[in-house]
């Protein structure tokens, strides 16, 4: 039987685990894989929604020693979110909501602690990309002391366009970059807000930076320039609600 968290590998065990409805955070086929099961697995993946990510065999006998036939996969913990389904119930209960957008960021330490942040300060789902983003896995769901089973979790395979929909719908962007002049502080949180937060070497892409509504920044009185990006989101989400629960 395949647990939430398995890793599964073999073209068949794969197959199998589409057509029973398991929801895969990633899978990695071999580039150029051919033949008649390569064939109906990719057929399977496109059918049922699951993204696939094309590597070299290389990457795959990385994870794991054992005969993968150029197919690794791995079970998410958690069934993802439909962001329209929760912006839409936020709307109908008479909140803003407030959500909070990873873009790029890998490390599974750092996602599991933004987890636990966003489900302590009440923050409505968080946003993740398909691709380049840290697994939903057994780690993950550690480091967010279990939080990642309480806070919705979005996938989207373009984030840029899911943002510029959200933005159409009523909320505002707002990019947390070191890019700019203006402090979090100066940001008007109490509105339906996306909180966007970047990978810690490459920041947010220059695509969505391009059209947020708001780019701010957390202002440092030391030596050190920048904060982990763990520590960032928490003080970003906590100004939110501050100004959301004790402003005038």
């Amino acid at each position: 039987m395949i647990k939430n968290n398995d890793m599964v590998f073999g073209l068949r065990p794969v197959i199998e685990a589409i057509k029973a409805g398991k929801t895969f955070d990633k899978l990695f086929v071999k580039k150029n894989l051919a033949g008649e099961l390569a064939s109906e697995l990719l057929h399977l993946a496109k059918a049922n929604k699951v993204v696939l990510t094309r590597v070299p065999q290389e990457k795959l006998d990385r994870l794991t020693r054992k005969n993968n036939q150029g197919v690794v996969g791995f079970i998410s913990p958690i069934e993802f979110a439909n962001i329209d389904h929760i912006i839409d119930q936020c709307f109908a209960e008479g909140r803003d909501p407030l959500v909070l957008a990873l873009d790029r960021i890998t490390d599974v330490r750092n996602f599991g602690a933004i987890i636990r942040t966003a489900e302590g300060a009440g923050a409505d789902a968080v946003i993740v990309p398909s691709r380049g983003a840290a697994q939903v896995s057994g780690d993950a769901m550690k480091t967010s002391a279990g939080a990642l089973n309480l806070v919705p979790v979005a996938r989207t395979n373009n984030l840029p366009a899911l943002l510029g929909a959200l933005q159409k719908s009523g909320l505002s962007l707002v990019a947390c970059t070191e890019k700019t002049a203006a402090s979090i502080y100066e940001v008007p949180f109490a509105r339906p807000t996306v909180i966007i937060m970047g990978a810690e070497d490459t920041g947010i892409d220059p695509e969505i930076l391009s059209f947020c509504d708001f780019k701010a920044k957390i202002p440092m009185a030391g030596k050190i320039a920048s904060l982990n990006v763990a520590t960032s989101a928490g003080i970003v989400l906590y100004e939110a609600i501050r100004q959301r629960k004790f402003a005038p």
